[in-house]
């Protein structure tokens, strides 16, 4: 099949990214390729670094995916290897996602391609939103970028009024979620043997091991908890899942207090599904979110979330209806909250059977499928 875009009967996407790993924006792109019409779009994803494993949960073997091994720090090399691959695939629109592929708009347009860009959640870097170097970056973007998504309205409000976007270009679209794969039920025998005994509590988390996504709040409010209540220690139990540069100190602060052997970190893990089905809680510590993946996969699966009120959280997760909001980076506040759920089993399950109802009624993936679909199709 050529790639010229005059002789395709369908619309090929050119997805730009920083690197295709395990996270929640990759997540949702891998998401969104699988499910788009076959028969209306084709893929080509392009890494600014490089690709992982995380590859494989792409379904389609149509999907192209390059990687332009972007050195550290400036690496102007890159920009020609960008135009001369986009003049070689002739995409339809080239969709950007998040500050490390600002960059990457430009030589877009000048390779004559029209461009989308995304915006999925602030890091630590610019955890609130008024970093004036790449406030300006973004602002000199609004001379090559035609439409505008943020996956929250608390990211939408902020491109419209810290970066100046017009409200006109911005495309409110929220994450999907698969509520047949993420679905309540009981799956403790994935626990490693002898963790969880009977009637244990397990509380869960689940993403990357980065500053941005704090769980290290979350291992001292576990600490905390037990401390306060040390009979606790019979059944209490913590997993987080993923990995990165957080889980030497997470791994540090639960050995110093003498409760290491009380918690599970496997690493990332491709049975997510499954895992949700083992928490009775899950925890979502962030210092900063756009609309997180795990949040709805969590709800989905018919579980309560204790999370923090920062980015649009709070636009999905329901205070004292289908989880609990806290501050960021207060253990205290999180132990308290954690144990709020520990000591109420009944406001557990009913939060639980409210968060996947929220989820059904409102985040669908069919719907979010379809907004990018309409999104994607029009001049």
């Amino acid at each position: 099949m050529t790639t010229e875009s005059s002789s395709r009967r369908h619309r090929l996407i050119c997805h730009v990214i920083f690197r295709l790993d395990f996270g929640g924006l990759e997540n949702g792109l891998v998401n969104l390729i699988n499910r788009l019409p076959a028969d209306e779009f084709s893929h080509a994803i392009v890494c600014l670094t490089r690709a992982t494993a995380f590859r494989e949960r792409i379904i389609s073997s149509d999907v192209q995916v390059f990687e332009l091994h972007k050195r550290p720090g400036k690496d102007i090399g890159i920009y020609p290897r960008m135009w001369r691959l986009l003049r070689q695939l002739r995409p339809d629109i080239v969709h950007t996602r998040n500050l490390p592929a600002l960059d990457s708009l430009f030589t877009a347009k000048l390779a004559g391609v029209r461009t989308i860009h995304g915006e999925h959640g602030l890091d630590l870097m610019e955890l609130h939103g008024r970093h004036a170097k790449y406030n300006r970056l973004r602002q000199l973007t609004r001379l090559v970028t035609s439409t505008y998504v943020a996956v929250s309205a608390d990211l939408a409000r902020w491109l419209h009024s810290e970066i100046g976007i017009p409200k006109n270009r911005i495309r409110l679209i929220y994450n999907g979620v698969d509520s047949d794969k993420f679905h309540p039920g009981s799956c403790r025998e994935i626990l490693p043997a002898g963790f969880a005994p009977s009637g244990a509590f397990v509380i869960g988390a689940m993403g990357r091991l980065e500053p941005v996504k704090d769980q290290v709040t979350l291992a001292k409010a576990f600490c905390h908890m037990l401390e306060l209540r040390p009979e606790l220690k019979a059944s209490a139990r913590l997993v987080i899942v993923g990995d990165g540069v957080l889980r030497q100190p997470i791994e540090d602060i639960l050995s110093s207090a003498g409760l290491r052997q009380l918690a599970w970190l496997p690493g990332f893990r491709n049975d997510s599904a499954e895992l949700y089905r083992a928490f009775d809680l899950f925890v979502l510590p962030s210092l900063r979110e756009g609309i997180s993946n795990t949040l709805l996969e969590s709800m989905a699966t018919g579980i309560p979330v204790v999370a923090t009120a920062v980015g649009g959280t709070a636009e999905i997760l329901l205070d004292g209806v289908t989880g609990a909001l806290v501050p960021p980076h207060e253990p205290e506040n999180l132990a308290a909250a954690m144990l709020a759920y520990y000591d109420d089993r009944q406001r557990t399950r009913l939060h639980g059977e409210a968060a996947r109802a929220r989820i059904l009624q409102n985040f669908s993936l069919t719907s979010m499928v379809e907004s990018y679909r309409q999104l994607y199709a029009c001049d």
